[in-house]
């Protein structure tokens, strides 16, 4: 069995040259769950390391991964699943809380869950959830996140219009 060990540190972080702030890359886990004979998203949502609200895998983007691959990284260290990346669903500016003059780039993945791990490196810090859209809406304390599910969930109602 391999152990798996988050990376820490900021000193292989990307920085915006627009912001000055980090580039966080992150991703909205979900799967497709039948319910009462329609298709339902559902998501995975994580607790923050002090557990408090919920909220998506996310991270700093660093010099030798592509932005997938970080957004699959921080899914993997955070959440615990491994999946299958789909198109940007944008990109967002927030205030940081820990450092209120900074400001920093969002962006985010949508990331079909192919696997979910028994273990994982920051499972003893998170918790993690699969939850439906509304729940999410109404208890993620981000609104950059909350716009990023309401991408997702409109690229799936295409999806299925368009069946």
């Amino acid at each position: 069995m391999a152990v798996l060990v988050a990376r820490q540190g900021r000193e292989l972080q990307r920085y915006s040259a627009s912001t000055g702030g980090r580039i966080v890359v992150g991703c909205i886990p979900y799967r497709i769950r039948e319910r009462e004979g329609e298709e339902e998203i559902e998501v995975l949502v994580i607790s923050s390391q002090k557990g408090h609200g919920m909220m998506f895998p996310k991270g700093g983007w660093e010099v030798d991964e592509s932005m997938d691959e970080a957004a699959r990284r921080e899914a993997l260290e955070e959440a615990g699943v491994r999946g299958d990346t789909e198109p940007v669903l944008g990109m967002w500016h927030y205030k940081s809380r820990r450092y209120h003059d900074q400001t920093y780039e969002g962006i985010m993945f949508p990331l079909h869950v192919t696997h979910e791990l028994l273990q994982w490196p920051e499972m003893s810090s998170r918790k993690r959830t699969w939850a439906t859209v509304q729940e999410v809406m109404e208890g993620c304390q981000h609104a950059w996140m909350r716009e990023a599910l309401q991408e997702l969930v409109a690229r799936h109602a295409k999806l299925q219009s368009a069946l």
